[in-house]
């Protein structure tokens, strides 16, 4: 029994860590203008540009966005 369950906390453990890559990879200059270019054509549809920029998923670009407008509101 018990190396079961270590195998599966060792699986946990190896998701949580690509969460949190994930969280703290940082977009290219390249990569923002896309999705600013994308989002002027698209709207909010964050898969559909997603699907443009490779190792990229829809909720990371949404969250990009989000923090990226939230600063840029405060700033005014």
């Amino acid at each position: 029994m018990g190396g079961r369950d270590h195998s599966s906390h060792e699986s946990n453990r190896g998701a949580e860590g690509a969460k949190r890559e994930e969280s703290k990879a940082e977009f290219s200059e390249d990569e923002e203008e896309l999705i600013a270019r994308m989002f002027s054509l698209v709207g909010e549809r964050w898969s559909l540009i997603a699907g443009r920029i490779p190792g990229r998923i829809a909720e990371e670009i949404e969250k990009f966005w989000a923090s990226k407008h939230s600063a840029s509101n405060h700033q005014r």
